[in-house]
C-alpha cells in the first residue's frame, strides 16, 4: 500500500483530505478496507497511523488564516481597556 499525494498512480485508490481526523476517522471505521476492497494487515494500519500523525488536524480556509494573521499583526486582545 503507497499513499499517493498525487492521486495519479495507476490501480486501485481512495481519495482521503489531507486532515488527520479524516485519516484517522477512516481507519477507525474501516472506511479504507471498504474503498480499497482489501484486509489492511495491523502493519499496514499502524504505517498510515504514521502517515497520518504528520498531517494537520484540521485544515483552515483562506479567511480562517487570514484572520488568524490579522489577530497577530494586531496583538489580538490585551483586555487592559
Amino acid at each position: 500500500m503507497v499513499v499517493d499525494e498525487t492521486g495519479k498512480r495507476s490501480g486501485r485508490g481512495a481519495y482521503l483530505c489531507r486532515q488527520r481526523t479524516c485519516w484517522e476517522t477512516a481507519l477507525a471505521r474501516g472506511q479504507l478496507e471498504r474503498a480499497l476492497k482489501v484486509t489492511l494487515t495491523a502493519e499496514t494500519k499502524a504505517l498510515l497511523r504514521e502517515y497520518a500523525a504528520g498531517l494537520p488536524k484540521l485544515l483552515t480556509t483562506d479567511s480562517e488564516e487570514d484572520k488568524a494573521a490579522a489577530k497577530g499583526a494586531s496583538g489580538g486582545a490585551s483586555g487592559n481597556e
